[in-house]
């Protein structure tokens, strides 16, 4: 590409590139994010590649590889325009057919339209336009508007899309001042978990000494399950790079850094290249559009440390030190990265500055809440039929999210809570579901609006068993430093794992929440100031669980393992020896004609036996909680006995 020298060259540049683009014209976009390609989505689209060459279409359709499209539990997934129809699970077994059926003759397959999960888990009706599946329906895209529609490796694709006319617009004719109030009036908060304005961190950063300042892209996404940066960043990181051009130059920047997870390898790769044209385009280096501002940028990898995630600690990992959190004040907008005053926003936020400035700030502001503007992306996970990546107005209920949206809870199951905010949220109850999302109201309930993760847990899931494994996974991050979040969440680990064997007591329970609040309230930074909320809330809206555990030795969800007793159930015994088996300790007892008998003081409550019996034998409980395998019912032992011995046989 030539380098652009003003505004004017860009705009030419994109009217030629829309000119030259026929919207009547057939395209199959392929997803080639993170998740459809651990589905095959790359074999997926070669697959295309040689079918099209094939049947001598090639030159006819436009096969383009692009990023998430966000409905990850569904892929690999084809999207065919102009007639907006998503093909579901392709498999390159599919791709002739499409290729032949759709292409050559405008047919639709409709054994790969998505099916809306029934009341019972099964598919029900089958939609194939985007606009009417419901996954799709309810969002309101502005941050992925243009993931699963562009090239992420194509800068023109961005451009004919109308990118970069922010950046334009702001070095044509807007002061630094005046990007700032854009950015204010909009009331843009940080995504990142804090929610801080947006607009007060570039004013406080922009009217800091100095003349040296850095705006920084925090990208090291740790929540487990969370990926909404990674899929902004593999799908379209010209938007993210666009939105730190913009902040830079409002806040007196020459230098940008963005600090990526390494465990994000497309990421990074994507980045890369999306960095590689700018510079060649004259969008990055010296006298951006012949403005006279001058920005670059530079990526580093980050080793994948939790704590890394908060600023504080980002800051230092991406100067070279140990990544450990530091006391504020002096906050980073004052003194930052090498001391210098340093504007950081996670990758949402950058992202959203592009609309803002596009589009204005009226129209932001006029998403969502008073206190919560604009939209906001969420990984939404767990026990739920749709899984992936969402976008949607502040202020929608939980409710609306999980069942209109995600389409319920998967087999059947009765909705039991949502966990919001990451492994440092809170647990909200099934009696919350009206609850709007936005951050105060999750903080009010004791939860946060984090980074954007959300599990939705079913009523098989134990919450005590939940808050010990998101302490687990906290207390492993924790960085040391300082002691209440380094022995605090590690005491807190013990007793919730004395509590799910049983051996704790009331007292317990009343320790945990103690000590759960003193964490809370002295710990150095956001890890161990958020790590007990899991805990705190499920104490909060699930004290009954707690007090089974350790009052009478019961798992109403039957998880903690040692709280659990597998039997033979006698009459549905058919000795045919697969729990003998699948046992690892040699705890069944039994015969070819014998009824099988769990030796319970060898059983180490492993559920081998129970996943392994074909008839419905076995049957686990847990105080007057209990369930059986729910396997067909075949000829008994006690049966075959019977016959025998009304035949006379073996007499």
């Amino acid at each position: 590409m030539a380098r652009l020298s003003n505004g004017a060259q860009l705009a030419e540049l994109r009217a030629r590139l829309q000119a030259a683009r026929d919207p009547g014209r057939r395209r199959i976009h392929v997803c080639v994010g993170t998740g459809c390609r651990a589905c095959g989505a790359e074999d997926v689209f070669a697959a295309f590649r040689q079918a099209l060459a094939a049947a001598g279409a090639a030159d006819a359709v436009d096969l383009v590889l692009t990023g998430c499209h966000g409905f990850c539990e569904r892929g690999p997934l084809v999207l065919i325009h102009p007639q907006d129809v998503l093909y579901c699970s392709v498999r390159t077994k599919d791709v002739e057919e499409i290729v032949e059926r759709t292409v050559g003759r405008g047919e639709l397959v409709d054994r790969l339209f998505y099916a809306v999960p029934g009341p019972d888990g099964r598919p029900g009706e089958r939609l194939a336009r985007v606009g009417d599946i419901p996954f799709y329906k309810h969002q309101q895209r502005v941050v992925l508007a243009l993931n699963g529609l562009i090239d992420p490796t194509s800068i023109d694709a961005y451009i004919v899309e109308g990118g970069y006319a922010a950046l334009a617009r702001v070095l044509g004719g807007m002061r630094p001042e005046e990007v700032i109030d854009e950015v204010d009036r909009a009331q843009l908060r940080g995504r990142g978990g804090a929610g801080f304005p947006t607009g007060r961190k570039w004013r406080f950063c922009r009217a800091a000494p100095g003349d040296v300042k850095y705006v920084v892209c925090n990208g090291d996404e740790g929540d487990p399950g969370a990926f909404m940066d990674r899929s902004v960043l593999e799908g379209n990181p010209h938007a993210v790079l666009e939105g730190m051009c913009i902040g830079a130059y409002a806040i007196g920047a020459a230098r940008g850094y963005l600090y990526v997870r390494a465990e994000y390898p497309l990421a990074v790769e994507r980045l890369r290249i999306a960095i590689a044209q700018l510079r060649e385009a004259g969008l990055l280096g010296a006298d951006i559009l012949g403005s006279g501002f001058a920005f670059d940028v530079e990526m580093m990898e980050g080793a994948g440390a939790f704590v890394c995630g908060e600023e504080t600690a980002l800051l230092i990992s991406l100067a070279g030190g140990r990544g450990m959190p530091r006391s504020r004040p002096p906050f980073p907008a004052e003194r930052g990265l090498f001391d210098k005053p340093t504007a950081i926003n996670n990758v949402e936020t950058w992202a959203n500055v592009t609309a803002i400035v596009n589009r204005g700030a009226d129209w932001f502001a006029g998403i969502g809440t008073p206190g919560s503007r604009g939209t906001k992306i969420f990984s939404l996970v767990g026990k739920v039929n749709n899984t992936g990546l969402v976008e949607v107005p502040m202020g929608m209920s939980l409710r609306r999210l999980v069942f209109d949206i995600g389409g319920g809870v998967q087999h059947g199951r009765a909705f039991k809570a949502v966990q919001t905010g990451g492994p440092s949220g809170g647990c909200i109850p099934a009696g919350m579901l009206d609850l709007p999302i936005d951050f105060e109201s999750l903080t009010e309930a004791g939860s946060m609006m984090g980074s954007g993760g959300m599990v939705v847990i079913d009523d098989a899931t134990c919450m005590v068993d939940l808050a010990r494994y998101f302490i687990e996974f906290t207390q492993s991050e924790s960085c040391g430093k300082c002691v209440p979040c380094r022995l605090g969440t590690r005491q807190m680990l013990r007793i919730l794992e004395e509590i799910c064997a049983g051996r704790a007591s009331e007292a317990d329970i009343a320790l945990l929440e103690s000590l759960g609040d003193a964490v809370k309230k002295s710990s150095l930074c956001g890890l161990g100031q958020t790590a007990p909320n899991p805990v705190l809330t499920t104490l909060r809206y699930f004290p009954e669980e707690y007090v089974e555990h350790v009052r009478d030795r019961v798992c109403r969800a039957m998880s903690c393992k040692d709280l659990l007793r597998y039997a033979v159930v006698e009459d549905m015994c058919t000795a045919c020896g697969l729990c003998i088996k699948a046992c690892p300790s040699d705890a069944i007892r039994g015969g070819r004609d014998t009824i099988h008998e769990v030796d319970q003081e060898k059983c180490i409550r492993c559920g081998a036996c129970f996943a392994s019996c074909k008839f419905d034998a076995l049957r686990v409980s847990s105080g007057p909680y209990a369930r059986t395998c729910g396997g067909k019912k075949g000829k008994t032992v006690k049966a075959k006995l019977a016959a025998r011995a009304g035949t006379g046989e073996g007499a």
